[in-house]
């Protein structure tokens, strides 16, 4: 028993949304309709031709009824029910007269209901039963509308057009659409059908104005209801004039009182305000605010005042008080600004990172002789886990000023930096104010983290919002969209972190001063386990140091085995799990005789983690031509590539596969062009290159990689596969190329030699440009890595291939 799914009044999908630019809406040729039509029972809608509504489908007959349309030629037909309760109607329980129509849309949803979208097509007699189950099918006559030229039928059209005018001027209702296509057609049974789909009428007058044929009898049953419907629009109306005067008449005496009620209050009979508002007062005078932002505050109580706390804005205007009330104008902390103590916060809460460490000492010093923050913001950049957060927490306690947190990953709106206008419900200043306001001082330290997952949509672009917020010549007058009075926010010092700097807006990164924090090596996690990480597990554990033991091999095979990763957060998980562990191990009373101490060795740990994850195992060995190692940089730290290359019969095509990106494809073909150039300097075998098809592979393909650093190793790998010698197996390699042959500087040479090291291998190719990036590696990684420096790819070639 499909019925509409909203209420009378607004069911209608406007005919606007299909009709064409005739006026007229579009309706399929008589001709196409077929000789029998399946009938779909309405149980409180009437639907004519050109009307386009949704119907909501429940009964099992109905859905399969609308299941057998959408998989025909999606025509029905629909008619009224005498009785809207009859499920699953016969022929005698419908109005003789319904319309053909189409069926434009279907959604099923889960409880197996379905919503329709029809467009009545032409009106239909009901004539005979062709069956009845699973529903009914019916023969029908098609019933054209009869026209009169007559004058009489244009009179009444005109009669008919003036009173919808004025029912139009009176009724919110109707769609300024609607009343442009009714007053706009010049067709009278097009105009009949469509006001009588608007109307404000019973199914029984609709249905007889459905069911006449005779376009100047449909213009007398409308005449009728349309002057009905303009009495009644008119009562409405002076009914509503009425109210509003009722509803004046007690504002007036709402202002009345409250006049007599500042009287009263100046002649001393009584204390003015609510209790509320005199505490809001009270606030008022004792909080040091600016001048605009005093002024502002003393015109919203004044509003308050005289508003009732019944009204919608009594709320906007006390929380945006409060609000005004609640920032620390000019509240601030004392700095603390002793150089050898803020050395020695930075050297207890992190170890190693000297040069970090150096620059943020240099930038306290700064502070501590101008006594103003006026310089650039810091960005401290690196891979994930290598302590950036906690860097921005350690400044703040050497400077002994408050601290906040911001995430910026996945922030799309730029309402979330610069506030919601205060016409919008439930507005609310941006981040940088709220944090201000939770730590309630205006010099704290704000740490803007991951500032390199901001996105941007239709809602604005958040970077280009913190432009305002960063840049030192702008900051000191930042104007929030919900406080509208501009703030002071130069005392704040603002510290960025993001894993890598490429998704950061150009005007954005212009404002930052760029700090790396380079990976880890495996001495450095083996300090920060020993002093940081698990002293923080014990205090979690609630363990003392002498109940659990964790030796240094033991920590030492954690990080070769367990974890191969840039900064030190799985490591802190694995250690977190040892401690939960053994918890458990004391609890139940296993851990020796006594039962009151773990010791951890390093051939327990598989016991405690299970198997490793990477084994100690030596890399693995190149034994076929035409592969290479390069040394990759990921803003995860740093990875081993193998570069495959193969050759077959073909046509000279070149194929590249492995997820590689636009850089790395030009990395390919340069190299592939320079070996071609240069085959017989390098001493290599003539190719037949257009009855060959060439193929670079790069493992992994499911991981996105692109890049300039790989253009060294494929020409190394294309190099051997042409000679067929294979590479040396302990040997990476990194470095851009050009077509002149030259090897052009990198970047992220630290992590790229430290995933060398954890890879096993022993010997590297770098740019010469590069060497004094090798001066500064650790002294491990220099032990353990002999490094090459090049400067042309002619030094390069009698150094890779292995020994005959």
């Amino acid at each position: 028993m499909p019925h509409s799914p909203e209420s009378p009044d607004t069911e209608f999908v406007s005919i606007l949304d299909v009709a064409s630019s005739t006026g007229a809406p579009p309706r399929i040729s008589s001709r196409v309709l077929p000789e029998t039509l399946p009938i779909l029972g309405l149980s409180d809608i009437v639907i004519f031709p050109g009307m386009v509504t949704p119907l909501m489908v429940e009964s099992e007959a109905s859905i399969r009824l609308i299941d057998d349309v959408v998989a025909g030629d999606r025509l029905l037909g629909v008619a009224l029910q005498r009785k809207p309760d009859v499920e699953n109607p016969r022929l005698e329980d419908l109005h003789p007269v319904g319309c053909a129509a189409r069926l434009l849309k279907m959604l099923k949803f889960p409880d197996g209901t379905a919503r329709v979208l029809v467009e009545g097509l032409w009106r239909i007699g009901l004539r005979e039963a062709v069956r009845e189950k699973p529903y009914l099918v019916v023969r029908y006559e098609l019933r054209r509308d009869q026209k009169d030229d007559s004058v009489e039928t244009l009179a009444r059209f005109r009669n008919a057009q003036a009173e919808f005018q004025h029912i139009s001027e009176m009724s919110p209702a109707l769609t300024e659409q609607v009343k442009a296509l009714a007053l706009n057609t010049e067709d009278p049974g097009h105009f009949t059908d469509l006001v009588a789909a608007h109307l404000n009428l019973g199914l029984e007058e609709r249905q007889k104005l459905l069911e006449a044929s005779s376009v100047r009898e449909r213009l007398d049953l409308l005449l009728p209801l349309l002057h009905r419907e303009r009495e009644v629009l008119s009562l409405s109306s002076k009914i509503q004039a009425e109210v509003a005067s009722s509803i004046s008449k007690s504002q007036r005496d709402y202002f009345l009182r409250e006049q007599l009620r500042v009287i009263r209050r100046e002649l001393g009979e009584e204390e003015g305000g609510s209790p509320d508002l005199r505490a809001l007062r009270a606030r008022l005078d004792q909080v040091a605010l600016p001048d605009e932002a005093r002024q502002v505050a003393q015109q919203e109580l004044t509003r308050l005042e005289q508003m009732t706390p019944a009204s919608p804005e009594y709320a906007v205007a006390r929380s945006y008080l409060d609000w005004i009330l609640a920032l620390p104008w000019q509240r601030v902390t004392e700095d603390n600004l002793d150089l050898d103590r803020a050395a020695r916060v930075l050297d207890e809460d992190h170890y190693g990172l000297e040069k970090v460490k150096e620059r943020l000492l240099e930038f306290i010093a700064v502070i501590q002789r101008r006594r103003e923050l006026k310089g650039p913001i810091l960005c401290l950049v690196g891979p994930p886990g290598t302590g950036k957060t906690s860097l921005g927490q350690s400044v703040a306690r050497a400077l002994g000023r408050k601290f906040a947190r911001l995430s910026l990953g996945g922030v799309r709106d730029e309402a979330e930096i610069r506030g919601h206008r205060r016409t919008y419900v439930g507005a609310l200043p941006g981040r940088i104010l709220q944090a201000l306001r939770r730590v309630e001082s205006r010099n704290p330290v704000i740490v803007l983290d991951e500032l390199d997952k901001l996105g941007t949509d239709v809602r604005g672009d958040p970077a280009s919002a913190l432009l305002e917020v960063l840049d030192p010549a702008q900051n000191h007058a930042f104007v929030d969209h919900y406080l509208d009075l501009p703030f002071d926010l130069s005392r704040v010092l603002f510290l960025t972190t993001a894993n890598w700097l490429e998704p950061v807006p150009p005007a954005l990164r212009d404002r930052l001063e760029v700090i790396e924090l380079p990976s880890y090596t495996e001495s450095e996690k083996l300090h920060i386990a020993r002093r940081h990480l698990w002293p923080r597990q014990l205090r979690e554990h609630a363990l003392r140091p002498r109940e659990v033991i964790v030796p240094t091999p033991t920590l030492r095979r954690l990080i070769r085995e367990y974890t191969r990763e840039a900064g030190v957060r799985q490591l802190e998980r694995d250690l977190a799990a040892l401690a939960r562990k053994a918890t458990r191990r004391l609890g139940q009373g296993r851990a020796g005789a006594a039962g009151s101490r773990v010791r951890i060795e390093p051939d327990d740990l598989p016991a405690y983690l299970g198997a490793p994850r990477f084994p100690d195992e030596p890399a693995e060995g190149i034994r076929d031509c035409g592969i290479a190692l390069a040394l990759a940089w990921t803003p995860y730290g740093g990875e081993v590539l193998f570069i495959e290359a193969t050759r077959m019969p073909g046509k000279g095509e070149l194929l590249l596969t492995g997820s590689l990106g636009e850089v790395m494809k030009e990395s390919v073909r340069t190299a592939l062009s320079y070996l071609r150039s240069q085959a017989e300097p390098l001493g290599l075998a003539p190719v037949a290159h257009d009855r060959e098809d060439l193929h670079v592979h790069v493992p992994a393909g499911a991981t996105p990689k692109d890049g300039p650093s790989a253009g060294l190793a494929v020409l190394v790998a294309l190099a051997s596969l042409w000679q067929q010698r294979p590479v040396r197996s302990d040997l990476g390699l990194t470095g851009e190329i050009t077509l002149r042959g030259r090897v052009l500087r990198v970047g992220g040479i630290k992590e790229k030699l430290l995933a060398a090291v954890r890879h096993g291998l022993r010997h590297v190719i770098l740019p010469e440009a590069n060497r004094n990036d090798w001066d500064e590696m650790p002294a491990e990684v220099r032990r353990q890595l002999r490094a090459h420096f090049v400067r042309h790819v002619s030094e390069v070639l009698p150094r890779v291939f292995r020994n005959p």
